[in-house]
């Protein structure tokens, strides 16, 4: 999406930034793994079709991507490369009303996995999608043996509202209330929201 494509998300742990030419390489080669192909229901592409998804993804008013930073190793080198360790994603289906958005997170990088790394990534991006997108509800479709998303959304107050056995995926959904917002804002802490092109 062109609105976030210079907004940087600075949460306790990680860093959202737009998804850009530079994080290419180290995307693709992600996404040549086959258990993410299975965990991600994606399929592989060439380095030139991933170098043309990107340019498609930052102009599509209907996603919007943003490639996750460890924090702290971002801090050491400022390399936002060598920081990546996933993306998170919303798409929009519905071109004239966009309420309701499917939401993605993929932490990418094993090391990262199991430090809530992914957790604190997505709350910051649901916020993102609530108080910048205008998202009143939320959906999430996930591979029905990635037991470690499923849990992590129920966690999160999202509910089983269907299971495509041919597709071998589980769909939860979760309606946005001030409630749910609150605990959302109290549940990532403390979170700065830049605009690159306001930074002199």
């Amino acid at each position: 999406m062109l609105i976030n494509k210079s907004t940087k998300i600075i949460g306790q742990d990680v860093i959202l930034v737009p998804y850009r030419k530079e994080h290419v390489q180290k995307y693709h080669k992600w996404m040549q793994s086959e258990e993410i192909q299975h965990l991600t229901a994606s399929e592989p592409l060439t380095i030139e079709q991933e170098y043309e998804m990107q340019q498609s993804w930052m102009i599509d008013e209907n996603k919007c991507t943003f490639i996750v930073l460890d924090r702290h190793i971002f801090e050491k080198n400022h390399n936002e490369v060598e920081a990546m360790i996933g993306d998170t994603n919303l798409f929009f289906a519905n071109e004239e009303n966009r309420i309701v958005a499917e939401a993605e997170i993929m932490i990418a990088e094993e090391g990262s996995r199991g430090q809530r790394r992914g957790w604190q990534a997505m709350l910051l991006m649901l916020l993102y999608g609530i108080a910048n997108l205008g998202v009143q509800q939320y959906v999430v479709k996930i591979t029905c043996d990635n037991d470690v998303s499923i849990n992590m959304f129920k966690k999160m107050g999202f509910e089983e509202v269907s299971r495509n056995r041919v597709f071998n995926e589980i769909t939860l959904i979760k309606l946005i209330d001030s409630t749910w917002n609150y605990w959302l804002k109290n549940s990532v802490g403390e979170f700065k929201l830049i605009n690159e092109n306001d930074v002199s």
